[in-house]
């Protein structure tokens, strides 16, 4: 098999700063390269080992955004980084999702209402990022280990107004299997109202995982006669044989991810839009 060699030492390897670097100090206009969203700094804190910044629009609405690359001023790429007075910084006030962290608030006891995903890597994926945010809502994540019989599966679960079901499902693309299985899914009087199915477009979570977090260009391209998941560890140059290698490659890939910044918008707005879905009040 004739693959690129990334190498681990991709991986770990610090990036050149070759960009110059600019102060995230108040008032300072930045526009964000991948998401396209432009605005002034508001607010800077810092978020365990990084220092994320606030931008509010024209209209007044605020994202936030982890210092680094990947932001231009005036049209000219930059790397933003914290303004010296910043070093004092007050602790983590936000979750690995980017919401406010609740203080104080134990986790609630689970409700009925469900996320399935379809594998352990996306469960722990889910939780990394989002289980500050679950455990306050009282929402479990559950892995459903393929989705071939996810119509029998919801039936089975049998979901209603106080018991929501959100489903997220792997490379759910047009004249994809999985967009069969869903649509297939929608016509049944079981998910009528009370399931939401939502995707990503990646072959697997993995992808989810932004290259520049990895240190690496792009994920490699991995020829369909290879096991995607064997490809990509022999891509990377790590032991590739079988399971225990996969799971092992995995908890390398994991443990890169600290936050939401970590992640690909269309995997964010997915999880984002299921969780609102479950939380939502129920109406009368």
């Amino acid at each position: 098999m004739q693959l690129n060699n990334w190498g681990p030492q991709d991986l770990t390897a610090p990036k050149e700063r070759l960009l110059p670097q600019v102060p995230a100090t108040r008032g300072l206009v930045v526009e964000d390269v991948q998401s396209g969203w432009v605005g002034a700094v508001v607010r800077l804190e810092k978020s365990g080992g990084m220092h994320i910044m606030e931008l509010a629009d024209r209209r007044e609405k605020i994202r936030a955004f982890p210092l680094g690359f990947g932001f231009l001023i005036d049209g000219e790429p930059v790397e933003m980084v914290a303004p010296a007075t910043a070093a004092a910084a007050p602790a983590m006030t936000r979750t690995a999702s980017g919401s406010l962290k609740v203080h104080g608030l134990k986790a609630q006891v689970a409700k009925a209402s469900r996320i399935w995903v379809e594998g352990k890597h996306d469960a722990e994926l889910v939780e990394k990022v989002w289980g500050d945010d679950l455990r306050v809502e009282g929402i479990v994540v559950e892995p459903l280990r393929g989705i071939d019989d996810l119509t029998a599966a919801v039936k089975d679960f049998a979901p209603g107004p106080n018991r929501r079901l959100g489903v997220l499902v792997d490379h759910l693309v047009p004249n994809s299997k999985e967009s069969r299985i869903v649509a297939d899914l929608m016509k049944s009087p079981a998910a009528r109202n009370n399931v939401l199915v939502v995707g990503h477009p990646y072959v697997d979570v993995w992808q989810a995982i932004k290259p520049t977090t990895l240190g690496i260009p792009a994920w490699p391209v991995i020829p369909r006669n290879i096991d995607w998941k064997l490809g990509i560890l022999a891509a990377f140059g790590w032991p590739h044989q079988g399971a225990e290698d996969v799971g092992i490659g995995w908890q390398r890939l994991l443990s890169r991810v600290n936050s939401y910044a970590d992640l690909e918008p269309s995997l964010l707005g997915r999880v984002e839009e299921v969780i609102d879905f479950l939380t939502a009040p129920v109406s009368l």
